[in-house]
């Protein structure tokens, strides 16, 4: 459905004609542009917006179905952008992840939302708060949205730092992450992570493109070439932001690897303890099976001292094992 239209002349909210078809003639009439917001819209009430802005069928197509990476597509009429808000919620320390698309064209910002995870109404408001930003056309609508989302991503990372530092601590407390729980919760946290991962890692390329540099630098049609230098500001953040899920994704690895070495260890002390209590009972089974026997010749069988001798034997070997075994740490 089609959650706002609006009318920018000068950095300011106009009336206007409520006409799709009328209010692009009349922004574009006074140098002014539309922006259109939309939340998952069917195919039916895309279909006016469509036909009225010339979008290109292949970008419709995917706004519609959304499950998109994100990525930057240019066409004759239009520009074509696929963002991925990410939500952190911290009542399941879980990430979950919309979608936001973006076509830009002459006097023309349409914007398709997909999910809870898009700060388009804050981004509205901030930008008619700001008239001298709003003044620059659609390009500041493509940037502050931008801006907006990958700032959201330095505070999702830094939440997941957070969690990560209190399973790793969990991990490395005295009883050694021994809850059966936690191998769970750090291949969940790693989910987490390469969810994160997903909707950041490809924006690279789509940033670098409307930053102007490196080998994907050039041209961007639809974008004013003065915006450059606020893409690259946004270009570094996400940068900071891909660095943050490398790491988190580096440690969380070698975090379960801990936890596995640990639970390792700790199998093999058990397995220690369990040999020497097996082999301290081992010695007086021994010596009661052989005296068990039933033959009438055998050492001490008739001496009245026999058997608390045996006994004796027995108690001082059973020290002697749990002394060794005590001082080589099996027990």
């Amino acid at each position: 459905m089609i959650v706002d239209c609006g009318i920018y002349r000068d950095g300011h909210r106009a009336d206007g004609p409520e006409d799709l078809s009328d209010a692009l003639d009349a922004a574009r009439a006074a140098g002014g542009f539309v922006w259109i917001g939309l939340h998952e819209p069917t195919e039916k009430e895309f279909e006016l917006v469509t036909q009225e802005f010339g979008l290109h069928p292949l970008a419709v197509e995917d706004a519609l179905k959304a499950h998109q990476r994100p990525k930057l597509e240019v066409y004759d009429d239009s520009l074509f952008l696929v963002l991925k808000p990410v939500l952190y919620e911290p009542e399941s320390d879980a990430v979950s992840t919309g979608e936001v698309m973006l076509f830009l064209g002459d006097g023309f910002v349409v914007t398709v939302r997909h999910g809870e995870g898009a700060p388009l109404k804050a981004v509205r408001e901030r930008l008619e708060h700001e008239p001298e930003l709003l003044g620059k056309g659609p390009t500041a609508v493509l940037y502050a949205i931008a801006d907006a989302v990958v700032d959201h991503y330095l505070e999702v990372a830094t939440e997941l730092g957070t969690d990560l530092e209190e399973l790793e601590a969990e991990v490395f407390s005295p009883d050694g992450g021994g809850s059966r729980n936690t191998a769970s919760r750090i291949y969940t946290f790693k989910r987490q992570v390469l969810e994160f991962r997903r909707a950041t890692g490809p924006l690279t390329v789509p940033l670098t493109r409307l930053a102007g540099v490196g080998a994907f630098g050039g041209t961007v049609p639809f974008v004013n070439e003065r915006a450059r230098p606020f893409f690259r500001d946004v270009n570094d953040h996400l940068a900071r932001v891909n660095e943050s899920v490398e790491g988190l994704d580096r440690l969380v690895s070698d975090i379960l690897s801990a936890h596995l070495a640990q639970m390792s260890v700790r199998q093999n002390d058990d397995m220690r303890k369990i040999s020497a209590w097996a082999a301290m009972a081992a010695i007086p089974t021994m010596i009661a099976g052989i005296y068990g026997m039933n033959f009438d010749h055998m050492p001490e069988l008739h001496w009245v001292w026999s058997y608390p001798a045996v006994i004796a034997v027995m108690a001082v070997l059973e020290v002697l094992l749990y002394r060794t075994f005590k001082r080589r740490g099996w027990l």
